[in-house]
């Protein structure tokens, strides 16, 4: 008999889903697909390793939405969305346009961190959401992720090098690959930290926000910004589970 786990958390995002199994109090260990090799069978491959009570899924890709709910057969399946139990409340003119992704994590920092906050999500677009004091989903900014400025680069010009990206050594760089790592990395911290102050000047006049940082470069950008207070890898999937679990809960009330 497989093992049991209250949930499977599916992060579905443009260029790779994030899949781990959980309890209602702990995240077991994560895998990462490319989106594009999603499919019904994949997908019911994984669900047959454990005795899964629910799915909960946020996705920002709808054409896999009807997959996921073909290889869950019988298993309820929770979409989280701006009318999911999160946690926060939601100030936003068209609730339903928030990617639920990022509702995903605001519910996590208010759980996890509490409030007021400003989630950093390095993904294939870098986005910044914003929990006010009063624990609301208020808004955020959206730019675009490292990998997609560094890829443009390498597709759209001749001779600049497709690059894989550290630490550089030097903000001078001695050849094309260290130049272009250079400007990559520190223009991507000056990036994050501009548009950190001009939320905090707009939202944040008299208290502090803790800023937390999660997502795929999350740990490169973040090692050298006294700006953010905290890296969390699996934020977004720590909050599929806060949605399940209140879910749950308010289905019993």
């Amino acid at each position: 008999m497989p093992s049991r786990a209250d949930y499977l958390l599916i992060d579905v995002s443009n260029s790779f889903t994030k899949l781990a199994f959980s309890s209602s109090k702990k995240i077991g260990a994560t895998e990462r697909i490319p989106t594009p090799s999603l499919g019904v069978e994949a997908l019911r491959k994984f669900i047959r390793r454990r005795a899964v009570a629910r799915i909960v899924v946020c996705s920002v890709v709808p054409k896999k939405d009807v997959l996921i709910r073909r290889a869950a057969g019988q298993l309820p399946v929770i979409f989280v969305s701006a009318k999911s139990a999160l946690g926060v409340g939601v100030e936003y003119p068209k609730p339903e346009t928030i990617g639920a992704d990022r509702l995903a994590n605001a519910a996590a920092v208010a759980e996890i961190y509490g409030s007021p906050a400003i989630v950093v999500d390095f993904g294939t677009a870098v986005t910044f959401d914003v929990v006010s004091a009063a624990r609301s989903y208020i808004g955020g900014v959206i730019a675009p992720g490292l990998e997609a400025m560094t890829s443009y680069l390498y597709k759209r010009t001749a001779l600049l090098p497709e690059l894989t990206l550290s630490e550089p050594r030097s903000a001078v760089g001695k050849s094309t690959r260290a130049a272009m790592l250079a400007g990559a990395i520190f223009g991507y911290r000056g990036l994050v930290k501009e548009i950190l102050a001009q939320i905090s000047a707009a939202a944040f006049v008299r208290q502090k926000a803790q800023v937390i940082a999660t997502g795929g470069y999350a740990r490169l950008i973040a090692k050298k910004m006294p700006e953010i207070d905290a890296v969390h890898p699996n934020l977004t999937l720590e909050g599929l589970r806060i949605v399940g679990n209140r879910e749950i809960a308010e289905a019993v009330l």
